[in-house]
């Protein structure tokens, strides 16, 4: 299934979408309302998803501060859909 959103909406909605992307859905993202790129399932680039504990960033050490106030585990579970 296609979807057209648009930057403010992918900002604001970037977890809910990346996991809907998962799970197979496409996205056309419009910037001042133009078409400015796809986000689409990695399956569909002809890579398959590794499990998370396959992935090498997911189980890494910290590698410094967050500017932002959140820590790791905040990041992880935005990231990959759940905490570390």
């Amino acid at each position: 299934m296609q979807t057209v959103i648009n930057a403010k909406t992918l900002r604001g909605e970037l977890k809910e979408i990346l996991e809907r992307v998962r799970k197979g859905e496409r996205f056309t993202v419009l910037y001042r309302s133009y078409p400015v790129c796809q986000i689409v399932p990695m399956a569909e680039q002809g890579t398959e998803m590794k499990p998370l504990e396959e992935d090498p960033l997911y189980g890494a050490q910290a590698v410094g501060r967050s500017s932002d106030g959140k820590a790791g585990e905040d990041h992880d579970d935005f990231l990959y859909g759940q905490p570390a």
